[in-house]
């Protein structure tokens, strides 16, 4: 059966599911995203996911053509006509489609919402128990990271240098400091213990696996900075790890081919993914 997305109020077909070639985020990539991942069939710290959309689109003056309420329900109507059991759901919403191109607002248009579904199995993902690799390259993003826009070009290609390194992420670099992956936040743990990840601000997408692992780790003691780090701090690391939505908690073994601690996920690691699928199974709805 052909998967089903949801396009400006109509359930359609994958294959016809399309938007005008003057969509602004098409043109200018001015639009929002989120992705929610899926377990069993519900939806993982949504709320924390509707909270950052409604953040990003307050920061570029977009409005929302639905309540969070309603889009809460496509999201989890779309799992339920795809039976989807374990993977994401995306969500995209831009300024909509004017009747040009024209770089200012436009007047009297209706945002665009499209929503759809893929299939992953976050948990038994064999990355979690491998790790990956990861590069460093150059930070060359805007200065506004903090909004979740569709403006992705610049990890587009940081992504497209780690795939042909054999890596699974590369992390940004500026000033001599990680401010993130890709698609994820960046988190290491020192010698003396300590959890460290970049505090959130302007320079980094505040990530909402990022701000729950860094909960539960306090929740049960454990010491957590927010601030910068660099790659020679982190190979000096105990451990090195990612977070996101799509990987949940994710071991870094080495960096531009430098072996992490023990060249293998640490303990700390394996716990705080243990951690947050238990957390994730009993919070989704």
């Amino acid at each position: 059966m052909e998967q089903i997305a949801y396009v400006n109020g109509s359930y359609v077909p994958l294959s016809e599911a399309k938007v005008s070639v003057l969509d602004r985020g098409f043109l200018f990539a001015d639009g929002i995203y989120e992705v929610a991942a899926v377990l069993d069939g519900k939806l993982v710290d949504n709320a924390s996911h509707l909270a950052r959309l409604e953040r990003s689109v307050g920061e570029i003056r977009l409005e929302l053509p639905e309540t969070i309420a309603r889009i809460q329900e496509i999201q989890k109507e779309l799992v339920a006509r795809n039976n989807l059991v374990n993977g994401m759901v995306y969500l995209e919403v831009t300024r909509g489609a004017d009747t040009g191109r024209d770089f200012a607002f436009p007047k009297s248009v209706r945002p665009t919402l499209v929503m759809f579904t893929a299939k992953k199995d976050i948990v038994g993902a064999p990355s979690a128990k491998t790790g990956i690799n990861v590069i460093t390259v150059p930070d060359i993003r805007w200065e506004r990271r903090d909004i979740k826009s569709v403006a992705l070009l610049a990890q587009v290609l940081a992504k497209q240098a780690a795939a042909e390194a054999g890596a699974g992420e590369a992390w940004m670099i500026q000033d001599g400091k990680v401010t993130e992956g890709g698609s994820s936040s960046a988190f290491i743990l020192t010698q003396d213990d300590v959890i460290v990840t970049r505090q959130n601000g302007s320079e980094i997408l505040p990530g909402c696996t990022r701000k729950a692992v860094v909960a539960l780790a306090e929740e049960r003691q454990l010491r957590v900075e927010e601030r910068a780090f660099s790659i020679d701090e982190a190979l000096a690391a105990k451990e090195a790890f990612i977070t996101s939505a799509t990987v949940f908690v994710q071991g870094v073994v080495a960096i531009d081919g430098k072996k992490v601690g023990s060249g293998k996920p640490g303990p700390l690691t394996d716990r705080l993914r243990e951690i947050y699928v238990e957390f994730a199974k009993a919070t989704a709805v």
